[in-house]
């Protein structure tokens, strides 16, 4: 199955969101994680991050720049994010791995404190 065309859901506070998986090997290390429940927690005003079970595939593109709605992997700590708010600044080295993109609704990531997360591939 191409990655591409898969499709994760995200439930926060009481929503679901839907998210495409890019098509690079991070992204298909993140799926067989998944089912995944996960408390994220805030960084920058601009992301919320969570821990992973453990490390993911680097064997794909880096970058220093986020979208809002991007889902990225952050390898030194083995966490993911899920940017919300862009604040025109980039990432530091070794730079993120993107690993999906949220359609819509990523304002519900916009809250102060922590949030608990869980995320499910779409049957």
């Amino acid at each position: 199955m191409e990655s591409i065309y898969m499709k994760i859901e995200i439930h926060i506070g009481g929503k679901t969101l839907t998210a495409s998986l890019a098509d690079n090997a991070t992204a298909r290390d993140f799926a067989s994680l998944l089912p995944l429940t996960v408390s994220m927690n805030d960084l920058f005003g601009r992301e919320k991050y969570g821990d992973l079970p453990k490390a993911l595939s680097e064997n794909s593109p880096r970058t220093n720049r986020y979208e809002v709605g991007d889902v990225a992997y952050w390898s030194p700590d083995h966490q993911f994010a899920v940017y919300y708010h862009q604040d025109g600044e980039s990432i530091p080295p070794p730079g993120i791995i993107p690993i999906a993109k949220i359609h819509a609704g990523t304002e519900k990531f916009n809250v102060s404190g922590s949030v608990k997360v869980s995320i499910e591939a779409v049957k």
